[in-house]
């Protein structure tokens, strides 16, 4: 087995082990809060599908130099929050319930959203969708796959062994950040002659991608009169995305590990800022 078939199976198997977490943590009440707070999911939603794909385009266009670069802030604009979004609001004392029900409703949205927004970048920066253009429905088959069936089974357990999902929840994070890591070491001995240029371009933009909008989700909030542990959780769920996921879709559907450096530096990154985050709005007593 060579190594690009065995890091495909190794990306594979931990953004299930993600996404499954992800599931465990998870209640079909979750998806009815849209319902029940519609203003604040609404502003988080807007930010995280709309608002962060053009910031996303902005930055790849006026701050990357190589196309490879743009392309992989393209795909982290694209994707939904993850796992480390919930855990950083939970540790912020953020409104937990509204970052996870975010993250579960943009999961199922961005199913559909990410082939076109992929598509684009590659065909703009790259030239090269012409040859996978009629695939749209493939990709949006493949991501089904790889985020809604885990999830799926992550939420079944939990309905029917609620005390093993949640004994389960933390050995899990703690999984998927080992090899979180591992995948990240692993891209960068692969491209470990262009590694220093790509740290160079890509760490400006991926920093700005996540600081920019996270201050657009805090404050947005701010601007709707929402509670701060809402402002907060929509600040996280606007700029910390599921770096995984883009790994996963840059190396393994679309087989450049070139377009995942920029998602492997913003993954390093968003424990930082993270950590910023939790340190400012962490140390509240109410």
């Amino acid at each position: 087995m060579d190594m690009d078939n065995l890091s495909t199976i190794i990306l594979g198997g931990a953004l299930f082990v993600i996404m499954l977490g992800m599931g465990l943590s998870l209640r079909t009440e979750d998806f009815k809060r849209i319902v029940l707070y519609p203003k604040a999911i609404f502003l988080g939603l807007f930010n995280q599908l709309l608002l962060l794909p053009l910031i996303g385009l902005l930055i790849a266009v006026t701050i990357t130099s190589t196309p490879e670069i743009a392309v992989g802030i393209m795909i982290l604009a694209a994707c939904p929050g993850g796992p480390t979004s919930n855990l950083i609001s939970f540790m912020a004392k953020g409104d937990l319930a509204l970052s996870v029900s975010l993250t579960a409703i943009s999961s199922l949205i961005t199913i559909i959203t990410i082939p076109f927004i992929v598509l684009f970048s590659l065909e703009y920066f790259l030239g090269t969708s012409q040859e996978i253009e009629l695939n749209i429905f493939a990709m949006i088959a493949q991501i089904f796959v790889i985020v809604v069936i885990p999830i799926g089974i992550g939420m079944m357990i939990r309905r029917f062994k609620t005390s093993f999902a949640e004994r389960m929840g933390r050995p899990v994070r703690i999984a998927s950040g080992i090899v979180l890591a591992l995948i990240i070491v692993g891209l960068v001995v692969k491209e470990r002659a262009n590694v220093t240029d790509y740290l160079n371009q890509a760490g400006a933009a991926t920093l700005l991608l996540n600081v920019i909008t996270m201050a657009i989700g805090y404050y947005s909030a701010k601007l709707l009169r929402l509670r701060k542990e809402a402002a907060i959780s929509i600040a996280i769920e606007s700029g910390i995305q599921n770096g995984t996921l883009a790994i996963t879709i840059a190396v393994v559907l679309l087989q450049n590990s070139a377009l995942a450096i920029a998602p492997a530096v913003y993954s390093i990154l968003m424990f930082i800022t993270g950590g910023v985050m939790i340190f400012f709005f962490g140390k509240r007593t109410t």
